[in-house]
């Protein structure tokens, strides 16, 4: 969904992908206002996976009121049946999906305690959709319950201006940054800062990600030092470094990790993103220019494929197939599984038939091929008519 300046549509600001029940990947993108003849919108849009595109017309569009502004951030809850989007105008609004991909409809609704709370810069739901945080572009940085809405963290001097922020994988910690380039760390159960991250004088510590594979508890921060864009690992027990690498040659505007934890990625200022495997860091995906001479704004994995979701002022939505090694599907494990099974049965069937000539039994002239085996169950009587330990003498 490009921006064509002769489009009487208002350039993508935001983007993201909506994973829905029926095994369906959606995407939800915000357009800003263009003129007086276009307002902002909202628009839902159906993803083909065949032809790694969304389809050109949506599903359903909603029009935004003047007085809203334009949409600035979205933050979609796991069931993939609602999602939160920011407005230019200080306020936050709940979008409900109604219906299937055929006759789709957005249901607005207000939250209360998120009205008149200023330009959020980035805003987010937890791992298990339980908690819900926002990052206001004045430092103050809110944790709420979801979706009762009830306060675990108001702190309205948590930094400069939020930068970036992430939920860990077991939502037990936040990590958000500043413009200022500095990091926090909050205990969320309890509300209250945990830690500040260590950096020398001259680093600013700008984007951040918890991992998300469930094996190895670390956070990547992407940290530029002058004119050098790095991508730092922190353990999380420690909360201390334990390596950097250079991974993009331009300062990164984004930061990105895919459901499973597998891979992460980064958008440049200058419109490149590199995806790589987290256990190796290793770059598997690189595009250059993806988004020529601009700012990538968004950058998201998609939940079932291997696709990312980017989005500019310049160049609006693009999706992009990585270069990466294919996954195992399901059912290609179960007839791996079922194979050797079935291997395994036809083995032991030709071992049980030739296990004489096998085990080289010694055979006697009139012995048949296999011994017959005696019954375990004798009759009684016999054992009556037998003195199994022979003669005894007294």
């Amino acid at each position: 969904m490009g921006n064509d300046e002769g489009s009487p549509q208002g350039p993508v600001t935001c983007g993201s992908w909506i994973r829905r029940p029926e095994n369906v990947n959606l995407v939800v993108l915000g357009r800003s206002r263009r003129g007086n003849s276009c307002p902002a919108l909202l628009e839902i849009f159906s993803f083909d996976p065949k032809t790694i595109s969304l389809c050109t017309s949506p599903l359903t569009t909603y029009v935004l009121e003047a007085e809203e502004g334009d949409p600035d951030a979205l933050a979609v809850h796991p069931s993939g049946d609602d999602f939160v989007c920011a407005f230019s105008n200080g306020s936050c609004k709940l979008f409900e999906l109604y219906g299937r991909e055929t006759n789709m409809k957005l249901l607005a609704k207000e939250l209360a305690p998120l009205q008149g709370i200023g330009p959020q810069k980035c805003i987010s739901f937890s791992v298990d959709g339980s908690k819900f945080a926002a990052g206001g572009l004045d430092g103050h940085l809110r944790i709420m319950q979801w979706p009762s809405m009830g306060v675990i963290l108001d702190e309205p001097r948590a930094h400069k201006s939020v930068r970036d922020m992430d939920f860990s994988l077991d939502s037990e910690f936040l990590a958000s940054t500043s413009t200022d380039g500095s990091a926090r760390i909050w205990k969320i159960e309890d509300g209250v800062p945990l830690t500040t991250l260590s950096r020398q004088s001259d680093e600013k510590i700008e984007l951040c990600r918890f991992s998300k594979d469930g094996t190895k508890p670390f956070l990547f921060c992407s940290v530029q030092k002058g004119d050098t864009s790095v991508t730092s690992v922190y353990d999380i027990s420690s909360w201390k470094k334990v390596g950097h690498k250079r991974l993009i040659r331009k300062s990164a505007s984004v930061m990105s990790i895919s459901q499973d934890g597998k891979y992460l990625s980064l958008g440049s200022k200058d419109g490149d993103i590199c995806v790589v495997e987290v256990k190796k860091m290793q770059i598997y995906h690189y595009s250059k220019r993806l988004h020529l001479g601009t700012n990538i704004s968004s950058l998201e994995f998609c939940p079932r494929e291997r696709v990312v979701l980017t989005t500019s002022a310049e160049w609006g939505a693009l999706v992009t197939k990585l270069t990466v090694p294919k996954d195992w599907k399901e059912w290609q494990i179960y007839l791996v599984l079922l194979g050797l099974f079935l291997a395994s049965a036809v083995a032991f069937y030709i071992f049980f038939e030739n296990s004489d000539s096998f085990w080289k039994f010694p055979m006697g002239k009139d012995q048949p091929a296999r011994p017959r085996f005696k019954p375990v169950l004798r009759d009684p009587q016999s054992y009556d008519d037998q003195n199994v330990w022979g003669p005894v003498d007294m």
